[in-house]
């Protein structure tokens, strides 16, 4: 493609562009490269590089300056996702955007399953990568870097998805690398303390979710909203004064208004009440439906990927029913071992508000003592520790530990955690923390372990240790077993 017509303006040269990239150790030759600014570095010292490479042509601010043509903007950032929408072209039909502190991944799994149920070809990005019928990419962010988030939806549509559910991060949102995709549908699920060591203050990290329905949902698309979420109230507002179409779950939604829920050894049972797709506002007929999936905040998960199917088009009668056949997502309160009629649960909370909600959401499901491994992540957000800590005090007992520490002392992390649990133990070493609690489980007791969830790996200074929760938790079971035979 030629920069004009990628750009839209004219150019002289007008080079061929090849590819792009904002990463100079990348470059090719005809490449685009995004001189973008940075935190610490600035793309823009590399501009030399990056033509000795072979790149045909610079992005940056306006006072970029270079030996080959230069794309002037001042958000080069916005424009680097516009741009590789373009030059990645193709998309599938319906694309939804979900986001929120808690429950992104769930949401987006539940809502790619559901699509498949109806017989179309369906996918998901986020945390756990890109995944569709013949897509399977591991991503490094939760929301991808523009180029490879374009490339990857171009991957996606070529392979013939159909919908795609896909998680947007306030990272993402802040850096504008969502930009290019054309939302018809989006979703919110929570707002709690999260992420403060990227935005300046909790009001900031809310208009960063805002943004996804405030200027990337177009005014004719369609807002599903988890009507029992901290925050929904501001979006719900939001939503009203643009017109946009607003179709909420929940204990308090309208579209899937759930009445009631029991929950059983194998989940959880709901009473609905669902409306007519031509009115989302008025309820239509009960349903009930066995969700097998532990937790209410996974009932609200499922109902909110309900509402995204729903908003595509499908009727929420034919919608609701499916919830049966929902699979929970990796790492998300999954159950990974059974040792003398205790369970042990893994799960990704790792903020104060998702530690809360999971010991709510599994202790109806304990007979007997409730236990919690809980550690903090290594240069990441600093005061929500105490508040983990504090949070963690609903299980009967608590075990500190490590949890990908970074380039922070362990100690002074665990420290700040102990401050909001002064009673708990104290094991950095995760795997001793982990079988310290295994070895304490009687029956009908429960280990639910916290903060990795799905990872396989632990980051302790600037290495990755092979570490994944699920299978550390087998190995101690199965110790446990053999010792006891």
């Amino acid at each position: 493609m030629k920069l004009s017509a990628l750009c839209g303006e004219p150019f002289d040269p007008d080079p061929i562009i090849s590819g792009m990239t904002a990463d100079s150790r990348e470059v090719e030759e005809g490449y685009l490269f995004a001189a973008l600014p940075g935190l610490e570095v600035d793309g823009a010292e590399f501009i030399s590089q990056a033509v000795e490479k072979g790149a045909a042509a610079i992005l940056g601010v306006p006072s970029t300056s270079a030996s080959v043509p230069v794309i002037k903007d001042n958000e080069p950032r916005r424009r680097l996702a516009q741009l590789a929408a373009r030059f990645y072209a193709g998309q599938p039909a319906i694309v939804a955007g979900i986001t929120g502190t808690n429950g992104k991944t769930s949401t987006a799994r539940f809502a790619a399953q559901l699509w498949s149920l109806l017989g179309k070809k369906a996918g998901s990005i986020g945390t756990l990568g890109a995944e569709a019928p013949g897509v399977s990419i591991k991503l490094s962010h939760t929301t991808p870097e523009p180029v490879m988030l374009h490339k990857t939806i171009q991957a996606m549509a070529q392979a013939g998805t159909d919908c795609l559910a896909m998680e947007v991060s306030s990272h993402a949102i802040a850096q504008s690398r969502a930009d290019g995709v054309s939302f018809s549908i989006a979703a919110f699920t929570n707002i709690t303390q999260d992420h403060l060591d990227f935005h300046a203050d909790f009001d900031d990290y809310f208009d960063a979710k805002k943004k996804l329905f405030k200027d990337l949902l177009p005014s004719d698309g369609i807002a599903v909203v988890n009507a029992d979420g901290e925050g929904a109230s501001d979006v719900c507002a939001l939503l009203k004064r643009r017109s946009v179409t607003t179709l909420s779950t929940g204990s308090l939604g309208k579209a899937i208004k759930l009445n009631c829920y029991t929950p059983h050894a194998g989940g959880l049972r709901l009473s609905l009440s669902v409306a007519a797709n031509d009115n989302f506002d008025s309820v239509h007929e009960n349903i009930d439906v066995d969700l097998p999936l532990i937790g209410y905040f996974q009932a609200e998960n499922a109902l909110l990927a309900a509402g995204i199917v729903g908003a595509s088009g499908h009727k929420l009668s034919d919608v609701v029913p499916l919830l049966a056949n929902l699979q929970g997502a990796p790492g998300r309160m999954e159950p990974v071992a059974e040792v003398g009629g205790a369970q042990i649960y893994v799960d990704y909370a790792h903020t104060p508000a998702a530690i809360e909600t999971a010991i709510a959401a599994i202790r109806p499901h304990t007979e007997g003592k409730l236990i919690i491994v809980i550690g903090a992540g290594g240069d990441r957000d600093k005061e929500k520790r105490p508040l983990m800590g504090s949070a963690a005090c609903g299980a009967d007992k608590i075990i500190i530990t490590d949890d990908n520490p970074r380039n922070e002392d362990r100690d002074a992390i665990r420290a700040q955690i102990r401050a909001g649990a002064p009673g708990a133990d104290d094991i950095g070493d995760r795997a001793k923390a982990i079988a310290h609690g295994a070895a304490m489980l009687e029956q009908g007791d429960v280990l639910l372990i916290t903060g990795k969830g799905h990872e396989t790996g632990q980051i302790v200074g600037g290495q990755t240790f092979a570490f994944n929760d699920g299978d550390v938790a087998r190995d101690e079971v199965a110790k446990l077993k053999a010792g006891g035979a």
